[in-house]
């Protein structure tokens, strides 16, 4: 274990930033389907992109608890985006 207040090490640096531009990326993500909304084309292409091509008909069900059901994947990608919950799953 590292001491309180010293640096990371080079591999925890890897990961430290691996996951900030992963955040980031989501984030971006979010911004632009806050901004076009889900009909727009490259939104959809991302939906698609996450989910292997195609964009899951709704309703959808989480493994969140007490908040499980969704009318649609825009919905839920709504949800994920303003609670922050980037990489939760279906």
């Amino acid at each position: 274990a590292q001491q309180p207040g010293t640096p990371l090490s080079d591999q925890e640096y890897h990961q430290f930033f691996k996951f900030l531009r992963i955040t980031i990326q989501a984030s971006t993500a979010c911004h632009l389907r806050e901004l076009y909304g889900c009909k727009n084309s490259l939104v959809q292409r991302l939906d698609e992109y996450e989910n292997h091509g195609v964009i899951p008909p709704g309703p959808i069900c989480s493994e969140l608890p007490g908040n499980p059901f969704f009318h649609n994947f825009c919905t839920f990608s709504l949800y994920r985006c303003i609670m922050k919950k980037y990489f939760l799953k279906v």
